[in-house]
């Protein structure tokens, strides 16, 4: 079955920095989606933040496997309404994909319920992205045990999120610092790969092995069947599996 992927852009330095028009002039979300299309078994568009609804509906939501999500400068933008479809939808079983910057947005910060913060610079450094298990669906296929990339923004550590599942990639860069750039959890029925690279200054989305390695995160996401059942439900006693005797009060 195809993988219906949303490639959800922020597009706003896309419109108001020329660097960053010049070099993804179909805006970041326009080259992701051109990435994964690429991999025929994935059908990607694309939604943004100046879109009604920021181009998230319940339909829209509800016809997407994988959601694709980048954001910087307009994380409070984003309506709390669209945050709470998409956070139900990924407990529901839809799978994440969240971007560099996307560390701060809403939806990553609830989702981890931690302050997702971090240290940070921008000088065009090499970062250097080791395969901690370079047996991992998330890098299969990739060539040696690390990928390379000439110009990045560093992300240093400590970073503010909570123990992650796995530790798929950990970063070096030029300066010294190191960083858990690539981790991944589940949260109800849906999968999280947070990944870091992806400045908007620089041409990583460009890199033929990021894409590769998004594309491979992507199936990785995509639902795996199943859902976590809705709101608290109420199981009387003469229900249970098992006969019960009824001892005690109740404020029920």
């Amino acid at each position: 079955m195809t993988i219906r992927v949303t490639v959800w852009g922020e597009n706003v330095h896309e419109q108001q920095v020329p660097l960053v028009a010049s070099i993804y002039p179909q805006g970041l979300h326009g080259a992701l989606a051109a990435a994964l299309n690429a991999d025929p078994g994935i059908s990607a568009t694309t939604a943004t933040l100046q879109e009604p609804e920021h181009g998230l509906t319940d339909a829209r939501l509800a016809a997407t496997d994988v959601l694709t999500w980048w954001g910087h400068a307009a994380h409070g933008e984003v309506a709390d309404a669209v945050v709470e479809r998409v956070q139900r939808r990924v407990l529901d079983g839809m799978g994440l994909i969240v971007l560099h910057s996307g560390h701060h947005s809403k939806i990553f910060k609830r989702l981890m319920g931690t302050s997702c913060d971090l240290s940070w610079r921008e000088a065009g450094e090499r970062e250097r992205l080791w395969f901690c298990n370079p047996g991992h669906a998330i890098v299969r296929g990739l060539p040696g045990t690390h990928l390379d990339i000439e110009q990045e923004e560093m992300y240093g550590e400590p970073f503010g999120i909570p123990n992650p599942d796995e530790v798929v990639l950990l970063s070096w860069f030029q300066g010294g610092e190191a960083f858990r750039s690539g981790v991944t959890y589940r949260r109800g029925a849906g999968k999280i790969f947070y990944f870091r690279p992806g400045h908007e200054a620089y041409p990583t989305y460009h890199h033929p092995l990021v894409q590769q390695l998004l594309r491979n995160a992507v199936a990785w996401a995509r639902p795996e069947g199943g859902a976590y059942p809705a709101g608290c439900p109420h199981v009387p006693a003469e229900k249970a599996l098992e006969p019960l005797v009824v001892r005690g009060g109740s404020v029920h």
